[in-house]
């Protein structure tokens, strides 16, 4: 009883897809907060860059700048493909499919965008700690952007029993995996303020500790997501997740021999 009369204030307070009209033109709220995600992560960034000593100079930061576009462009478009390989292909679904997004597909090809970028201008200096907060801030209101757009967005959850069952859109009571994802990343972005002293003992540590905790955080959070593609069991978010974990075994050994 006691969920039902809070699901339905919150209903009847915020309509959920949230599309509000002006001057008689309905908003993309995703789009919104989404373009809104890009300028105050990119304003966070040089702000902090002008508050810290940046050991990598002006132009092999901009390369790097450059690697990190291109990798995640292309990286979220792939991952945004993965997750719906198997549809029909019809001139709608595949310009369905050109405009799908993946921020894990944006964050992995970014890194790899980073690395072969550095690879290139023989930077050895590690990149991502300045990236860090920004990025965080960026998912937190990207991911408020995707909880407004409610099933019309391929961002929420199966329908739960649970207490935090939501109406999406769709008549059913749903996870409300975005807003799971904000209150998770407003608590890493806590925990790492704290810590930030304990990390800065290693460069790029910050960064690392970061892409590790939110993959991880990704890779359970899928199982109560309406994937429709697995192989072996796990999506192809979950996947990525794994080859992320992988590709940082390096610093969970460091982690694990520094912690013993």
């Amino acid at each position: 009883m006691v969920k039902t009369i809070i699901t339905k204030e919150i209903t009847e307070t915020l309509t959920i897809p949230f599309e509000p009209i002006l001057f008689g033109i309905k908003i993309n709220i995703h789009l919104i907060f989404e373009y809104l995600a890009f300028f105050i992560a990119f304003r966070y960034y040089i702000w902090l860059r002008k508050m810290a000593t940046d050991p990598i100079s002006g132009r092999n930061r901009l390369s790097i700048i450059l690697g990190a576009i291109v990798g995640a462009f292309i990286g979220s478009r792939l991952i945004g493909f993965l997750e719906n390989p198997l549809i029909e292909y019809n001139t709608y679904n595949i310009i369905n499919l050109l405009n799908s997004k993946s921020i894990m597909g944006g964050l992995f090809g970014g890194l790899t965008g980073v690395e072969i970028s550095k690879k290139l201008i023989n930077e050895h200096q590690s990149s991502g700690d300045l990236f860090t907060f920004p990025i965080i801030a960026g998912i937190i209101i990207g991911r408020i952007g995707c909880f407004l757009s409610g099933t019309k967005e391929f961002t929420y959850g199966t329908t739960t029993d649970f207490i935090t069952g939501m109406d999406l859109g769709d008549g059913r009571l749903r996870h409300p995996t975005s807003l799971y994802e904000v209150v998770f990343m407003c608590l890493l972005f806590i925990v790492l303020k704290l810590f930030v002293s304990f990390t800065k003992k290693e460069s790029g540590l910050l960064f690392k500790i970061f892409m590790i905790s939110y993959f991880g955080f990704r890779f359970l959070i899928e199982f109560i997501k309406p994937n429709v593609f697995y192989v072996l069991g796990l999506s192809s978010i979950q996947w990525l997740c794994i080859i992320c974990w992988i590709y940082y075994i390096p610093t969970f050994k460091k982690m694990i021999l520094n912690a013993s």
